[in-house]
């Protein structure tokens, strides 16, 4: 065990964001890839955003050595792990230098793909609208220390002042969200390589203790999730690993994070370790009982009692209250109450960087906000005692109570509905009538929603928003650009079009901007993953709909060809899961809310002469609760508000929705349960492994799994989608299939949509042709 005794300072946040105030990180990234600098600037750019990432957080007090977390990251922290232990896929060995390492353009080639390679698997983070880079690991990975990077950053720190503390993703962690590399034998589990990747920890442990390191920090927010281990055997794999670890002689002190959620009778099991600090999220998790705290006597406790994933003010008198008691049992335990340590839940790199940059949200709702550096205040008051406690019970937020946080006519209107409200008629019955009504060809082609955003779109909402070009100006800008992606769809031999969305700067935002009970920010960006960043809206109050929000567009796209265009509106959960909600009611009770100001909207599409209407939900597996025993409530609302949304139309009026990027086989019957007439799904980077859920029996309605993975840049060829094709019709047959990409188009250019929906068209008419010959399988 470390002889080194250097408590942990008494505020220390998990994380904290690392895209920059401006996505200083976005643009640095972008640049370099689009060849407009080299690596050396890359270099210094990303230099000069850390040492202005350390100056702030010592500014705002995390000064002493080990306050401030080292989360940074040129794209993601698990692909960071991976690639710091050697797991690097057998199709990437190209990109490995002499010792196994990976640079920079090796990294981004992993994350995004090559022209001949596809890029790692792409997944949610947790129960988050973060994306992390899926591992593959084989029984034959070479694992060794490949890369120092994290030594270095924290080396770089020194030079910047105060020492940082690194943040790793634990090792258990890491192998429980890793996937067996293909090729893999039949039964190999990634946790099968425990002990190989725990002895290169052991390994990047001495480089940091060589460093001068007095911390570092090992996230394991798997502890805080049901897994695919019980709980016996994640308790036994904790000592393998962790206290492996801890039982060294030569490494800094290990701090371990479980955010995310609670761990329970976890905990005696992880305090048993030998890990110096142990943090807990105390939010989402209860406050540990006295028997939970055996063994606290040899461990500092940190307190995640700043929620770090939501940008609610917290309540300090309830975190003071809490802290208070935690204290009281950490005493009846054995441990040193003074020792324990305020942290927040989980890292701030769910929540924008600083309210001090927005100007234009309304003071009352200012009142009760709180970003990553307003939290950091949170975090050294409440570590300072200078709150009075209150009641352990009380609000976990500041309370809001102005004008708009409870509308009585929208309260009526969800109080009174009722089961039928969220029932169609059989599916056998509307599918006919859209047969009917539609006339589409086996194998119908189409896209998610979204077209390329060419600059001239940015530039005209971006001065239509400054008021420096009129209605009309703006009106006729969106316009010309719709009929311009219409005829392009048309020229390219799409069967079901859209209007492209030149209109919507986000698709949630846009949304948000029209609804009543949201409010937007100005520089609220949050990393989603590698480059790319939201701007998530605050939901604070009762959610209605004033008036239209997408008619218009549609039926002029509409008006400009005889091809179906769809209406494309976000679903209330994704809604909710993007955006940051109101934390005083039951999510399902919001959720029920925007779906029915949804429900006006599709109506409206419908009277229009809108036959299909897409409700996307790429965030319903997103909201999945980390623990079994919770997913039964959430499915039931869920599904219910998305219903609720969708019901009201006629049997003709063909209903799609679209999820992406999560382990969509976890929640199939859920997918099945929203009942939509066509349901597609990302599919590419995980080579078709939902249709493997999909038993044509138990899910009889239309399916598109993604046949063209738009987060790469690369073009799939037509004979790579022909063949993506053929399996999936030989699983869910030419009647039912779809043909579509992943998701939206608005991050990607001209030139590769382009040629990728050519190969698209191509690959549908290839097999659509051969429908009637044996589907190669």
């Amino acid at each position: 065990m470390t002889t080194q005794t250097t408590p942990l300072p008494a505020a220390t946040p998990v994380g904290y964001p690392r895209i920059g105030p401006d996505r200083e990180l976005k643009k640095a990234e972008e640049a370099y890839w689009a060849g407009r600098i080299d690596h050396a600037e890359f270099a210094r750019r990303t230099r000069e955003l850390r040492r202005a990432t350390r100056g702030r957080l010592a500014a705002l007090g995390l000064s002493a050595a080990a306050a401030a977390p080292e989360s940074f990251s040129l794209y993601d922290q698990v692909l960071d792990a991976a690639l710091a232990v050697g797991i690097v896929p057998d199709r990437f060995a190209s990109v490995l230098d002499a010792d196994g390492a990976v640079d920079d353009d090796g990294l981004f080639a992993l994350a995004r793909g090559t022209a001949e390679k596809s890029p790692l698997e792409m997944t949610k983070w947790f129960d988050t609208n973060y994306h992390y880079l899926v591992p593959e690991i084989g029984p034959e990975t070479e694992l060794h220390l490949a890369s120092t990077r994290a030594v270095e950053l924290f080396t770089e720190s020194l030079e910047d002042g105060a020492g940082t503390r690194p943040v790793l993703v634990g090792p258990l962690t890491l192998l429980l969200l890793a996937k067996a590399q293909d090729g893999a034998p039949e039964g190999f589990d990634p946790l099968d390589r425990l002990d190989d990747v725990v002895e290169v920890y052991a390994q990047l442990l001495a480089r940091f203790a060589a460093a001068g390191a007095p911390w570092v920090q090992l996230d394991e927010p798997a502890l805080a999730a049901d897994q695919r281990v019980s709980a016996t055997e994640l308790a036994e794999l904790l000592q393998r690993s962790l206290g492996r670890l801890a039982a060294g002689t030569d490494r800094p002190q290990l701090l371990v994070t479980t955010p995310y959620g609670g761990i329970g009778d976890l905990l005696p099991a992880l305090l048993a370790t030998g890990a110096d600090a142990v943090h807990l999220d105390l939010t989402r998790g209860e406050l540990p009982t006295v028997e939970q705290l055996a063994g606290v006597d040899t461990v500092q406790l940190v307190a995640g009692l700043v929620e770090g994933r939501s940008v609610w003010r917290t309540e300090l008198p309830t975190a003071a209250a809490r802290l208070a008691e935690l204290r009281r049992r950490v005493t009846a335990a054995g441990g040193a109450p003074e020792e324990v340590a305020v942290s927040t839940s989980v890292s701030l790199q769910h929540v924008p960087h600083t309210l001090e940059a927005e100007t234009s949200l309304p003071a009352e709702l200012t009142a009760t906000l709180a970003f990553a550096d307003e939290k950091i205040t949170e975090l050294v008051t409440l570590a300072g005692d200078e709150v009075a406690p209150g009641s352990v019970d009380g609000p976990r937020s500041v309370p809001r109570t102005f004008e708009g946080v409870s509308v009585p006519a929208v309260r009526e209107r969800a109080a009174a509905v009722t089961a039928a409200d969220a029932e169609r008629a059989d599916y056998t019955v509307r599918a006919e009538a859209q047969r009917r009504a539609l006339g589409l060809p086996d194998l119908p082609t189409t896209t998610i929603g979204s077209f390329p955003q060419i600059p001239e779109v940015r530039r005209a909402r971006a001065a239509h928003r400054r008021g420096t070009l009129d209605d009309a100006g703006y009106e006729k800008a969106m316009k010309d650009e719709i009929a311009r992606v219409i005829s392009l769809q048309e020229e390219l031999g799409l069967d079901v079009l859209v209007h492209g969305e030149p209109e919507r700067n986000d698709m949630v935002q846009y949304f948000a901007e029209h609804l009543e009970g949201f409010a937007t920010t100005e520089h609220g960006w949050v990393q989603s993953y590698g480059s790319r960043c939201t701007r998530p809206s605050i939901l604070f109050g009762d959610v209605h709909r004033p008036a239209p929000i997408t008619v218009d567009w549609a039926t002029y796209a509409q008006s400009l060809t005889p091809h179906p265009v769809k209406g494309m509106l976000t679903g209330p959960v994704t809604i909710l899961a993007w955006s940051f909600v109101r934390d005083d009611q039951p999510l399902g009770d919001t959720a029920a809310q925007v779906g029915l100001a949804l429900r006006d909207e599709v109506r409206d599409l419908e009277a229009a002469g809108i036959r299909i209407v897409q409700v996307d939900e790429p965030a319903l597996r997103e909201l999945l609760p980390l623990r079994q025993a919770a997913h039964e409530d959430y499915l039931d609302w869920s599904v219910r508000s998305f219903r609720l949304a969708t019901s009201g139309v006629q049997d003709a009026t063909q209903i799609h929705t679209h999820l992406c990027y999560s382990e969509f086989n976890v929640v199939v019957g859920a997918i099945d349960a929203l009942d939509a007439d066509v349901t597609s799904i990302e599919s590419a980077r995980s080579r078709g492994e939902i249709l493997e859920a999909v038993d044509p029996d138990s899910f009889p309605r239309g399916i598109g799994p993604g046949v063209w993975d738009i987060h790469s840049p690369r073009v799939p060829g037509a004979e790579e989608i022909t063949e993506q094709l053929r399996r999936a019709r030989a699983v869910v047959g030419p009647e039912r299939l779809w043909v579509n990409p992943d998701c939206g188009l608005k991050t990607r250019g001209y030139a590769e949509t382009e040629a990728s929906l050519r190969h698209l068209v191509q690959a549908a008419r290839e097999v659509r042709a051969e429908a009637g010959a044996p589907a190669a399988v």
